[in-house]
């Protein structure tokens, strides 16, 4: 007989798998030097000029380039009580939610239509990606020339089919170029939504869906209750990193309207450029990204804490 507990087995067990997967030192050492050079690009590329704008931030700069006095929390003050940083807060707030909604639904249809099998398949998903591969500079370009109110083919077409008396000025006025702006960005992105989703789609068992047929299941039912429950995962990373990115688009704003007409399209981002670089404040433009930031870092743990799929709803 042996005079070995349970409790002593189960720890000398434990204490060997330890010894036997213990790394040795060297290992060890060599796995953060392996790592140590993405750490300091990512510390020279965001940890310094995010910590750089904190500092400019409780500062009087104006133009860059420039030395400031310590002021506190007065460019805080100034933002916050500012009327035009909350009306660009609230245009982005609009540009997230109808970027989110266009998108979505776009990048659905897409991917639903791109499932199906039909000849030229894989042509179409090749193509549907090229308007997120085209730069953003072509993209406005293109929209420019096809918006035009002289010479552009939608005026054109719009005018000689008689839905409009005289050419639209897409650009001209607020609520159009709201409009348009926020077409011409979701046209740009929804087809990355697309593929995501579409890869999203092919992972779930097709046995499901032929289980559902048979049970009588219609369309709308085995998309609702096998499809949507499927892509919980994706569609929870899409809305958290699509939310992120949207909010923090610049480059087709300001190459489309430079936030115009009289500011009907400058967002948050819009506005710190401009208060940056067109006002020079710089060190009240510096408060206000430190302002976004932090209401981008709180989006980020409510939304985790709030949808975050279960493990115990994906098991079940």
């Amino acid at each position: 007989m042996t005079n070995a507990t349970p409790t002593t087995t189960g720890r000398a067990r434990t204490g060997l798998l330890a010894g036997r997967f213990r790394r040795p030192a060297g290992d060890t050492l060599l796995g953060y030097l392996l790592v140590a050079p993405l750490i300091l690009w990512l510390a020279g590329t965001i940890l310094y000029p995010l910590l750089s704008a904190i500092r400019l931030s409780f500062l009087d700069v104006g133009i860059i380039g420039t030395g400031g006095q310590f002021v506190g929390l007065e460019n805080y003050s100034k933002v916050l009580g500012s009327d035009n940083f909350w009306e660009a807060f609230g245009r982005s707030l609009v540009w997230v939610v109808a970027n989110a909604v266009l998108q979505t639904l776009a990048a659905f249809i897409t991917a639903l239509i791109l499932k199906q099998r039909f000849r030229g398949q894989g042509l179409a998903r090749v193509w549907v990606i090229l308007s997120w591969i085209v730069p953003t500079v072509v993209v406005v370009i293109i929209w420019r020339w096809l918006l035009g109110t002289s010479g552009g083919i939608v005026n054109y077409l719009l005018v000689t089919l008689g839905i409009t008396p005289q050419p639209v000025g897409f650009f001209g006025t607020g609520p159009t170029a709201r409009t348009s702006v926020i077409f011409i960005n979701s046209w740009r992105w929804f087809p990355l939504m697309a593929v995501i989703l579409l890869a999203g789609m092919q992972s779930i068992p097709e046995e499901l869906y032929e289980a559902a047929s048979v049970d009588g299941a219609s369309a709308w039912q085995r998309f609702w209750h096998i499809t949507m429950p499927g892509l919980q995962a994706v569609l929870f990373v899409m809305g958290l990193v699509g939310m992120l990115w949207s909010i923090n688009v610049f480059d087709i704003i300001w190459l489309l309207t430079r936030g115009g007409p009289s500011a009907a399209t400058t967002t948050l981002p819009v506005f710190i450029y401009d208060t940056a670089f067109f006002k020079y404040r710089l060190s009240r433009s510096a408060a206000a990204s430190v302002v976004l930031g932090l209401v981008l870092l709180a989006f980020a743990v409510l939304y985790t804490r709030v949808m975050a799929p279960r493990a115990e709803e994906e098991q079940g």
